[in-house]
């Protein structure tokens, strides 16, 4: 495995093995890997030639009162676990090296799709998202993407800009891994108190409670919310921030439940934020 910190290289790396055939798949992260990005890891390993995993903690993407300095790093550790499960290429780039002095180009998809839920809560976020997704795209020249249902808001934003865009790239978005009791696993875990992440078990609770609502037939979305919404904020140490139940491919309100669905939430527990979904066919 090598460790590429420039740019240049890396996408001089990346269309030398395009010319020679190579099926590249990009798996993009923030690093401080847990089992989720591993399963992305594995994933992107068995459907292609060559595996490329970024590490960038995109400064981009977060508000001026967010925590992008103490967002956890340790790239040591990561280049570890990425070694381990095959991945042939780690892109850490610095910030300079991504965004240069007088750097002041941006990618914005538009619409109510970044609008709302995490994009209502956290202006300009998917802007950031999107921003650096496509650089990433450009310098590492992947056939395939690996992204984790967790953040489903943020694959059908990247989604439709590949679409918009024409870029030639397939998205490919992976299943949320989660512990042994619920919990969906995510960097932003460990910020958590022993008490808060028994506190945070309540969001997987809730929005298990509104799929079985659905399962058992109920066809009315806003009762399904406000079911969701009701639990959580009944939870000791929850702060609701949004719940949704919305259309799975591309957020728009449902009239009533039918076909692809998400439900999806983001809560504060304590100072630290945290989103989840479940996403089902009816």
């Amino acid at each position: 495995m090598e460790v590429i910190k420039r740019t240049a290289e890396m996408q001089e790396i990346s269309l030398r093995l395009k010319r020679e055939g190579r099926i590249i798949g990009l798996v993009p992260t923030m690093g401080y890997l847990h089992d989720g990005h591993l399963s992305l890891i594995k994933k992107a390993r068995r459907e292609n030639d060559i595996v490329i995993m970024s590490n960038f903690v995109n400064p981009l993407q977060f508000g001026p009162k967010e925590d992008f300095a103490t967002y956890p790093r340790d790239l040591d550790r990561d280049n570890k676990s990425a070694e381990s499960v095959g991945v042939d290429y780690v892109f850490a780039p610095a910030n300079e090296e991504m965004y240069p002095q007088g750097y002041d180009t941006y990618v914005e998809v538009k619409g109510p799709i970044t609008e709302k839920m995490c994009g209502k809560s956290r202006p300009g976020h998917f802007k950031g998202v999107t921003t650096v997704v496509l650089k990433l795209f450009l310098i590492t020249q992947p056939d395939r993407a690996y992204f984790g249902q967790k953040d489903a808001q943020q694959a059908i934003v990247i989604r439709k800009m590949v679409t918009d865009l024409n870029v030639p790239v397939k998205i490919i978005t992976c299943p949320i891994v989660r512990e042994e009791d619920g919990l969906a696993l995510s960097s932003r875990n460990t910020y958590l108190s022993s008490e808060e992440r028994l506190q945070a078990l309540a969001l997987p609770r809730a929005l298990s409670a509104g799929r079985d609502m659905i399962m058992k037939g109920e066809t009315d979305p806003q009762k399904v919310r406000l079911h969701i919404k009701q639990m959580l904020e009944s939870s000791p140490g929850i702060r609701v921030d949004y719940v949704v139940v919305v259309d799975g491919d591309n957020l728009s309100d449902l009239s009533a439940i039918k076909g692809k669905v998400l439900l999806a939430a983001a809560v504060y527990v304590g100072k630290t934020r945290l989103i989840d979904n479940i996403d089902l066919e009816v």
